[in-house]
């Protein structure tokens, strides 16, 4: 019997390991190199230089004037640029307590849970085993004609495996959850820019009803007056009783907008209890008027450029773009082989005691490959659905994009007519103040009666009803644009 010597034996084992490391040098270098599919490539910025055909850059009104500036940024939180610490609270509120913004949170923390999960498939695979079991043996399994016997068997192993990456199917996967981890972030931010416009426009409509119901009331004081001095001219002989009806009528359609108004403001107030998480009986509502709230006086003017790296929901729809691309990476790896190395090792034995002896060491080396001959047409049809899946999140992008475009230009828009509304309704109500304080020189003269007063009265508390709803109308369009522009939660990136 011819044996080895250990320096023969040693250099054998030198060439096999350097035979085994030329051998997957080149897997290893493709693993680490190549990866199938598409690269992405953020889409390119919108061409247009000016959202709106004519761009003003003030929106002139005697209630204030609004500028547009490109040297304001828009701040993360901009509700403060409206002077008034109930919508500040209110907002604070909301986003310390809104179960939306909670689930949203939770998302974004399963979605980085994932992506770490996913990255696992870099490492190594290893697992242990250990097993302890009773058997009966016959030896007639493999054709010895002997008595069977019963013994223990404990087992102590462990196994290593490892896929080879070669076309970067694994690396597109991970690649596609760090994606939707993007995109659920800038659901988050999307939630937070909605919930606080919310909180603000609805302060306003809040403050709106407020001083609309006061002033109603005070009309119908007037008009309650006026009834009054109508009876007695009718007992006197010197009015008809229509002007009565007529003016009771009037009183009773006012007394009836009151309840509406009031039903409105207690939704409004309900509402804003649901945004902070609160039961409505919970939340306290402040006392506030449309004067407490500011008008902001320079508004942050951004290039169109660049409102598609700073908003919320396009950022998001970017996101997923980048998912199926990524998607289309992991389809096209499915079509190619796939290699598996892997490595296993255990001690087995009789007797627990002596489990480490050398006679029970068993072990294993192996590399598989799989390679996929035929399924059907199933993975170049999955692949084809993610190709369409991609083509369909690049016109859902491209809507996200235009939407957004048409939401700052209606703001833009919006707020050039406001101011021309405020405008006029300012000329309305300092006419109805001038009619009403010339009324009331007359008066004192003794060339007209108090009916006239209250008459003008009525008039000028009707124009300054119009005017508050148009003073908030601007304030809230303001809140569009500020939501439009992104809010300045993302920073441009």
């Amino acid at each position: 019997m011819c044996t080895s010597r250990p320096a023969d034996r040693r250099h054998r084992r030198e060439r096999l390991h350097g035979l085994v490391r030329i051998a997957l040098a080149p897997l290893l270098v493709m693993s680490t190199s190549c990866a199938v599919g598409p690269d992405f490539s953020r889409p390119a910025t919108p061409t247009v230089d000016k959202y709106v055909q004519v761009d003003r850059q003030s929106f002139a009104a005697p209630a204030g004037v609004q500028t547009l500036s490109p040297a304001v940024s828009v701040r993360d939180d901009w509700w403060t640029s409206f002077g008034c610490t109930a919508i500040d609270r209110a907002v604070d509120e909301t986003l310390t307590g809104n179960a939306t913004l909670e689930g949203g949170q939770a998302s974004l923390r399963r979605s980085d849970d994932l992506l770490r999960a996913g990255a696992g498939v870099f490492y190594p695979q290893v697992d242990a085993q250990a097993g302890a079991s009773r058997q009966r043996y016959s030896p007639l399994r493999i054709g010895v004609d002997a008595a069977p016997s019963i013994f223990n068997l404990f087992t102590l192993s462990a196994t290593v495996s490892y896929t080879l990456d070669i076309w970067g199917g694994e690396r597109r996967q991970v690649e596609a959850l760090a994606a939707q981890a993007d995109a659920q972030r800038y659901a988050l931010a999307a939630t937070y820019l909605t919930l606080a416009s919310n909180v603000v426009n609805t302060m306003i409509a809040r403050a709106a009803y407020s001083d609309e119901i006061v002033a109603t009331r005070e009309m119908i004081d007037l008009l309650r007056e006026q009834i009054h001095i109508t009876e007695v001219q009718v007992a006197a002989g010197a009015g008809a009783w229509s002007a009565v009806l007529s003016l009771q009528n009037e009183m009773a359609t006012l007394e009836a907008s009151v309840p509406g108004l009031e039903q409105k403001r207690a939704e409004s107030e309900h509402l804003l209890a649901l945004l902070a998480g609160m039961f409505p009986r919970d939340w306290s509502a402040p006392p506030l008027s449309l004067q407490d709230i500011a008008l902001p006086a320079v508004l942050p003017q951004t290039l169109p450029s660049s409102l598609v790296r700073r908003r919320p929901d396009i950022l998001q729809a970017e996101a997923v773009l980048h998912v199926a691309s990524a998607n289309i990476g992991v389809a096209t790896a499915a079509l190619f082989p796939q290699i598996t190395l892997s490595a296993s090792g255990g001690l087995d034995s009789t007797v627990l005691h002596s489990l480490g002896n050398a006679s029970g060491q068993v072990w294993s080396v192996a590399a598989g490959v799989t390679a996929p001959i035929f399924h059907g047409g199933a993975l170049w049809f999955q692949r084809r659905a993610a190709i369409d899946a991609y083509a369909e999140s690049q016109a859902g992008y491209r809507q996200v994009v235009l939407a957004a475009f048409a939401q700052v230009a209606d703001a833009l828009r919006a707020l050039e007519h406001d101011a021309q509304t405020v405008e006029a309704q300012t000329r309305a109500v300092q006419s109805a103040a001038d009619a009403l304080r010339l009324i009331k020189a007359s008066y004192r003269a003794g060339t007209v009666g108090y009916l006239q007063i209250l008459i003008a009265d009525g008039q000028y508390h009707q124009a300054r009803i119009a005017w508050l709803q148009a003073t908030a109308q601007r304030l809230q369009d303001t809140v569009a644009l500020y939501a439009a522009l992104g809010g300045g939660l993302v920073p441009e990136s």
